[in-house]
């Protein structure tokens, strides 16, 4: 059975998690250095070329920028772009390693004008530190409670004029008050495999990697829509071309690598089809919750909510539903079940009540 292995099956070795990883260590490597050289997500960078010639042209700091979407789609490197465009050193940090409200005001007092703070995570800030980012964010200051009880004052400092980019995977969590102090909202998208292909090319170059174009269509038709998915497998494919022996990465190589790695021809890998054997095996297709699908594969609820769910989702092979989650036609097909007349039923029951 395939709940044999559960415990490793959402470990940190899953090549085509989108999150980074170990295998990730040279990522800043790969990155783009301009808009122009940044591939994908056009409309994003239309605008943010706008937003930040006006910004230029009037002497201001770019406003504050948020970016939502999946993880491994580029929200850093975009950061990165924009400290660079705009003439500012960029800081990076993540949100849930800002504890304490000294340690949000400690970075806010280092930041120089035109400074980039970069907080990923954002929406996993504790509500003591949100509140302080408030008035940093709308008054370039930074209000201090001195004191306690009836002797208690408020100091204010004022602090050099930044531009704060928040990065997350789940805007809905970000509070209100928050995400109204963002003057530039940006969401980014998967990409498409013509997008990715042309990633693979050009990270392929920057690697030193001699690989065919048949070769990098194939890894990127793999790669679940994201950058971070493509430069991992590429350097994973090197790896077995490396050993065979061969001078370029050629399609047999992209191929061969790949089914060892156990990645199939739509990008998914055991952990999905666990999680698809799962809905089908153990509760017939019918529809079933987060918390209770997360125990049975043995994961994390959030982590299949946030890495697992959403390519599945762009699929079609899953199905969010007012009871649970449910697995869809194409679910089966691409496990090669036979769907019984009682799941065929259940799924154009779903398809009826969502049209």
């Amino acid at each position: 059975m395939f709940f044999d292995d559960d415990e490793e099956l959402g470990g940190e070795d899953r090549l085509v998690k989108s999150t980074k990883g170990e295998y990730d260590d040279n990522e800043n490597v790969l990155r783009p250095k301009t808009l122009e050289a940044y591939v994908g997500q056009s409309k994003v960078k239309e605008n943010l070329k706008v937003y930040m010639a006006a910004a230029k042209a009037r002497g201001e700091v770019l406003e504050h920028v948020l970016l939502y979407g999946a993880p491994g789609l580029g929200k850093t490197t975009l950061a990165h772009i924009i400290a660079t465009e705009m003439g500012g050193q960029l800081k990076l940090t993540s949100a849930p390693a800002i504890e304490r409200s000294g340690d949000l005001a400690a970075i806010l007092t280092n930041l120089n004008d035109g400074d980039v703070l970069f907080i990923d995570e954002i929406h996993r800030l504790n509500h003591s530190v949100e509140e302080i980012l408030y008035s940093a964010m709308e008054d370039c200051a930074l209000d201090i409670i001195v004191g306690k009880g009836p002797g208690a004052r408020n100091i204010r400092f004022s602090l050099k004029k930044f531009t704060l980019i928040g990065a997350t995977t789940r805007a809905g969590m970000i509070a209100n008050p928050l995400r109204d102090r963002f003057g530039i909202i940006c969401r980014l998208e998967m990409y498409t495999p013509a997008e990715l292909k042309e990633i693979v090319t050009r990270s392929a170059a920057t690697l030193g990697i001699s690989i065919d174009d048949k070769a990098a269509d194939e890894i990127s038709k793999r790669s679940r829509g994201t950058p971070r998915i493509a430069n991992r497998l590429l350097k994973r494919v090197r790896d077995f071309s490396t050993i065979n022996g061969n001078a370029a990465v050629t399609l047999d190589d992209a191929r061969y690598a790949l089914k060892k790695m156990e990645v199939d021809e739509l990008g998914l890998d055991e952990v999905d089809r666990a999680l698809l054997r799962a809905m089908i095996e153990k509760f017939d297709g019918k529809p079933v919750g987060l918390e209770t699908l997360a125990a049975t594969i043995n994961e994390d609820a959030g982590t299949i909510e946030d890495v697992y769910e959403p390519y599945l989702l762009q699929l079609g092979f899953i199905a969010r539903t007012p009871r649970g989650r449910m697995i869809m036609r194409g679910g089966y097909e691409h496990l090669g079940y036979k769907m019984t007349e009682k799941q065929r039923e259940q799924v154009s029951i779903f398809d009826k009540d969502s049209e």
